[in-house]
């Protein structure tokens, strides 16, 4: 007797419908699995039998097969273990056919018949939203997750004891409580507490406010650290698209946790300086987003620059232009997503101190402030759109308390400029000033015949390359927006130069 259920792939971040079909007929007795099978899914013979024997059902002494189609597919992790289960027992007859259409199977099982989670349950469930089914049977642990989708009707269940007796008698199912939202962490520190560096503060709102990939160079204990980790405080609000989109990338890499939710605040993430490569880009046998995906929407902060491998940080230059990465394994090519924020601090040498207020302090020698600042590409700096020098904290900014600007009052003038700029884009496929493709700039961000001539003498003066020309122009439209000007003007493109050329202070010193 032949009969089928529908489970779900998931490849990469994006999840895809499996027929699952199950014959039994005469022949040899044995068990078979086909249509291109990662290890963990040929497994599941074993896990299913096992957990048929101990659920009080044995298995006829046939031939069984079962066929996970589309075959051309490469079919990953052990969510089809109930999917496979149910369709050999509906094959072999001990459950209701009409009590499986309409309806979408996933969980691993283990060999006492428990229904284990798996990850990746939010894109399995909007796959099947998309291919119109409406009901989804999945583990206990994975219903908050799978009820993050609207529209579909979660039934959670424990074992397949369970399963089967709500499939043939409908018997209602324990349904976890509600918990509260979990989201980010919002205990961030405020721009409150960050004294002095009036310069850098702007620099950073310009920088969240267009989305821009900015670079704090300095000696140590001047805030530069402490600075980044105030940015997600003035971060905007995410729309629901890019709440969706980021939780399906946490959803598969199983970074939920327990009682999951959406996820609605920007991400921060700050990588150690030992990554690997493809902790930072993804990998892995059957690839999973690295860093700059889960970072995705958000920041991505790095640290001490320098000291991450040359071969590591280079990894950013494709996905930094092109807002995505692509992995390609002997499995198969994957793309993730990464349209992140870089902010990155380093200091000017090994000891800090070259090229500062207290550059006597400096006892590198040439060579190895040469080997240190080489560590960074010129190619990974010309994409940085803001350079800005950190000098150290003097002391009557340190022993000053409070009147501090907050981050509540910097994130409303966030919010305003990003504003103006959803509507600016509304009809674009991008959204903030920082993704302008270079052919739109003209359109986006006209200039005027003094700033044209201005920019024509600066093009020179500081050697810019096309893409360090369009950088410049792209954080002028953002200055401008913030004071909520329509036309680019000669100050907001003065400070954009002044911000591009401040990597020259030390690169060009150390060539010297």
């Amino acid at each position: 007797m032949y009969k089928a259920v529908m489970s779900t792939n998931v490849s990469g971040i994006e999840s895809s419908i499996v027929r699952v079909e199950a014959d039994i007929s005469e022949g040899m007795p044995m068990f078979e699995l086909v249509g291109y099978l990662s290890s963990e899914v040929r497994e599941a013979k074993d896990r299913v039998r096992g957990a048929l024997r101990n659920s009080g059902y044995v298995l006829p002494i046939k031939r069984i097969t079962v066929n996970l189609s589309p075959a051309n597919v490469k079919k990953n992790g052990s969510g089809f273990d109930l999917a496979i289960a149910i369709a050999v027992l509906a094959a072999n007859g001990e459950i209701h056919p009409k009590s499986l259409e309409d309806t979408l199977f996933i969980g691993e099982l283990g060999l006492n018949g428990e229904v284990h989670p798996v990850t990746g349950i939010l894109p399995m469930v909007l796959a099947a939203r998309s291919a119109g089914i409406h009901h989804v049977l999945l583990p206990y642990e994975n219903y908050r997750e799978g009820m993050l989708v609207p529209d579909m009707t979660i039934h959670p269940v424990r074992d397949l004891c369970q399963v089967i007796a709500f499939l043939n008698e409908k018997m209602p199912l324990e349904i976890p409580e509600e918990v509260k939202e979990q989201g980010f962490k919002s205990d961030v520190p405020d721009f409150a507490y960050i004294n002095g560096q009036q310069f850098l503060r702007k620099a950073c709102e310009i920088a969240v406010s267009g989305m821009h990939n900015f670079l704090m160079i300095g000696p140590p204990g001047a805030g530069k650290s402490m600075v980044a980790k105030c940015i997600p405080s003035i971060l905007p609000p995410m729309s629901l698209e890019e709440q969706l989109e980021v939780s399906k990338i946490y959803s598969v890499c199983g970074l939920f946790g327990e009682n999951p939710s959406l996820i609605n605040k920007r991400p921060f993430r700050a990588p150690h300086h030992t990554i690997s490569a493809n902790g930072l880009a993804g990998g892995g046998s059957v690839p999973h987003p690295g860093e700059i995906s889960l970072a995705h929407r958000g920041v991505l902060f790095l640290d001490e620059l320098p000291e991450f491998r040359r071969e590591t940080i280079e990894i950013l230059r494709q996905p930094l232009e092109d807002k995505v990465i692509h992995v390609s394994r002997v499995n198969g090519d994957f793309t993730f997503p990464a349209n992140f924020m870089l902010v990155s601090a380093m200091n000017p040498c090994p000891c800090g101190y070259f090229a500062s207020a207290d550059a006597a302090r400096c006892h590198c020698t040439k060579p190895q402030i040469d080997r240190y600042l080489g560590r960074i590409s010129q190619p990974l700096l010309d994409r940085m759109d803001i350079c800005v020098s950190v000098e150290k904290v003097q002391y009557n900014d340190i022993v000053k308390n409070g009147g501090n600007e907050t981050s509540e009052d910097i994130r409303k003038r966030v919010v305003a400029a990003q504003q103006i700029q959803k509507e600016r884009f509304a009809k674009e496929t991008y959204r903030f000033n920082s993704e302008i493709p270079a052919k739109d700039i003209p359109r986006f961000c006209p200039l005027g015949e003094a700033e044209t001539a201005f920019m024509k003498q600066q093009f020179d003066t500081l050697g810019l390359t096309a893409r360090t020309y369009h950088k410049v122009i792209r954080v002028a439209r953002t200055i401008a927006d913030l004071e909520g000007k329509e036309h680019i003007g000669i100050d907001h493109l003065m400070l954009a130069c002044t911000y591009k050329s401040m990597d020259k202070k030390y690169w060009e010193a150390e060539l010297q």
